[in-house]
């Protein structure tokens, strides 16, 4: 069974800093690509970053320059490092795997940014 749990969000100033966490079980993690989304009320989900199982990583353009995804293949987890938040990056933030063929969600981690 295929597990993903997120962690890391909370409230937050504008021009603060989060790392969300996702653990993923159930999946061979080191051969899979990740990522995360998010979505903001009334809006659809977006993508905000990706990793590759070789470790190449590709973002949105809203959070180039101030986002990183990375990786910890022996943690099965991968992070999402936010810089310089804007309040328009608040949002629930998913994680997602993609596996067998199959696309598989976390339940979401709320980040806030208050001006």
């Amino acid at each position: 069974q295929v597990q993903l749990v997120e962690s890391g969000g909370g409230l937050v100033q504008a021009g603060g800093s989060l790392r969300l966490s996702c653990v993923a079980s159930g999946i061979i993690f080191s051969r899979n690509a990740m990522g995360w989304y998010r979505q903001a009320p009334g809006n659809q989900r977006e993508l905000v970053a990706v990793i590759f199982s070789g470790g190449a990583s590709n973002y949105g353009d809203s959070v180039k320059g101030r986002f990183t995804i990375s990786r910890d293949n022996a943690k099965n987890t991968v992070y999402l490092q936010m810089n310089s938040l804007k309040p328009e990056d608040t949002a629930v933030y998913y994680c997602k795997a993609w596996y067998g063929g199959r696309e598989y969600w976390g339940q979401g981690t709320q980040v806030t940014v208050s001006s």
